[in-house]
């Protein structure tokens, strides 16, 4: 188990941390990216990507710190729809609402409603998550914002 692994562990902490499991899935994620990122290219291929990199020498990196640690809304959007208010006054258990997305099309990642990425559905220990395959560039991300 990565908690196992991990010498920063403290002691009396559980043993069974419930985001090992996770650690122990994108570890194994990276080493298949890293044997196959050269043939793949696209976007995500290189190194971990760095907020705000490159953008501005004059301010202290202690300034960025301030907001790592500030809690945002990440979601998942399956697809959208629109239906009349008497079409959900009708809904009951069993019911099927069609989605305007597609069987095996990426989901949108969003950050507090505003997209960032793009991924797949995977299963780690029963549990879901998104695998990400495309992400918005921060040039791009900003861009958007100040459309909005």
């Amino acid at each position: 188990m990565a908690s196992e692994e991990n010498p920063d562990n403290k002691p009396g902490e559980a043993a069974d941390d419930p985001f090992a499991d996770w650690a122990e899935a994108l570890e194994e994620q990276k080493r298949t990216e890293d044997t196959g990122a050269a043939e793949q290219g696209g976007p995500l291929t290189g190194g971990a990507a760095m907020p705000f990199s490159g953008a501005s020498n004059d301010a202290p990196a202690q300034d960025i710190n301030m907001v790592l640690d500030i809690p945002v809304q990440l979601s998942v959007e399956l697809g959208r729809t629109k239906v009349p208010i008497k079409y959900i006054l009708q809904l009951a258990q069993g019911s099927v609402v069609e989605l305007d997305a597609l069987a095996g099309e990426p989901m949108d990642v969003l950050v507090n409603g505003y997209l960032i990425a793009q991924g797949e559905v995977v299963v780690v220990n029963d549990k879901f998550g998104i695998r990400l395959t495309d992400v918005v560039t921060p040039s791009e991300r900003l861009r958007r914002l100040s459309r909005g």
